[in-house]
């Protein structure tokens, strides 16, 4: 790491955290999971600050994974040769690498967070070890496959400065430092970006502060294990919203094209590829919903008011509002748009049954006339 002027704090111990979100599959059962591959239930992965509810937890509890891996080395960091992966009941998987620091400039992590911004080396690894753990996990999940989309989030955790700086003289005199940080940017900033980077700030005591970020979180903290794990899991809420958007897309443009079947009597000819099209749009529309509900439903923090407004500030930091708004509008038009392709198949049932009953009447009828005729 660069040699730099005094000026800069200096980190008496810390940790970066590289956390990855995957999505594998749209079910996965952790009991079966945690028998075949010997792993470990993770029931405290919340400890909370102060008296908070026990309670408050993730609803199930995912199961945990600590697994040896190749060592890596990003922006001259040294991350350790183990990884931990946590799995989740929905089909999720979360990949974080951890690197120690110690006795090093505050200045310096710009460098690191640029570095990481521009290396895929780690994302790479975690794509690769996901890919070989959904081929151990097939038997335990539903539709297994890993989706395209994945989500990266950087965090730094400080535990302490070496001249013992607190969060209050953090934020005054080296906010901008903060922002570059936070925005993997090596050139200074605007007075405006600053603001917007370091902005979001959660404390719980005097001297403890989460600095949450679109792209990454800032933690002074000596206890911050409990804050990672919302961060954590608030990068996996965005990857599954992110996810559920692109498949209610495609669900969409099914239907849409469900819509765009012949019209009038050649429609009878088309009965059964109706039927088939109503039956899979039913099927994509109820998996997305039951998935935006076990996501929605997975952390439970009633009670602890810190990890909630860190939560909250990590939603709003990743524009959480307008992806739920987004998806929820897509479900009620997917509602609409199946509504109305069933409609259609029961009159295209009714229409059939209507020719049917003339075909008889004028078979009838011609069977009459030839009697008549042939007398």
């Amino acid at each position: 790491m660069p040699v730099l002027s005094p000026s800069s704090p200096t980190v008496r111990e810390g940790a970066v955290k590289l956390l990855y979100a995957f999505d594998a599959g749209s079910a996965l059962r952790l009991d079966e999971a945690q028998r075949l591959l010997a792993g470990e239930a993770a029931p405290d992965r919340i400890r909370h600050k102060g008296h908070a509810p026990r309670h408050a937890q993730f609803d199930p509890s995912p199961l945990l994974l600590v697994r040896e891996c190749v060592p890596l080395v990003v922006g001259g960091v040294h991350f350790k040769p183990s990884v931990e992966i946590t799995l989740w009941d929905f089909g999720a998987i979360t990949v974080a690498y951890e690197a120690p620091l110690a006795h090093v400039a505050l200045e310096s992590l710009v460098g690191v967070s640029s570095a990481v911004g521009q290396d895929s080396t780690a994302q790479d690894a975690a794509r690769a070890l996901v890919e070989r753990l959904v081929a151990v996990l097939r038997p335990c999940m539903d539709h297994p496959g890993l989706a395209e989309q994945e989500e990266d989030y950087l965090v730094f955790e400080v535990h302490g400065f070496e001249d013992d700086l607190g969060p209050d003289e953090l934020l005054a005199q080296h906010s901008a430092t903060l922002a570059r940080i936070l925005r993997a940017e090596l050139d200074d900033l605007s007075a405006e970006e600053v603001r917007e980077a370091v902005g979001t700030v959660v404390r719980f005591g005097t001297r403890d502060m989460a600095v949450v970020d679109w792209n990454g979180a800032f933690l002074l903290d000596p206890e911050p294990a409990d804050t990672l794990a919302v961060l954590e899991f608030a990068n996996l809420e965005l990857l599954e919203l992110r996810f559920l958007d692109d498949r209610l897309d495609k669900a969409l443009d099914r239907a849409y094209a469900t819509l765009q079947h012949p019209r009038g009597f050649w429609r009878v000819f088309q009965r059964e590829r109706t039927r088939r099209e109503i039956s899979a749009v039913a099927r994509m529309q109820i998996d997305a919903a039951l998935l935006y509900e076990r996501v929605d439903n997975a952390l439970k923090l009633y009670g602890d008011q810190y990890l909630a407004r860190v939560h909250r500030a990590a939603g709003e930091s990743c524009g959480f509002a307008d992806w739920h708004q987004s998806v929820q509008r897509k479900l009620e038009t997917l509602e609409r748009v199946h509504d109305k392709v069933h409609g259609e198949a029961a009159d295209l049932r009714m229409e059939t049954l209507e020719w049917i009953v003339i075909l008889l009447i004028a078979g009838e009828i011609a069977l009459s006339l030839g009697g008549l005729f042939a007398h």
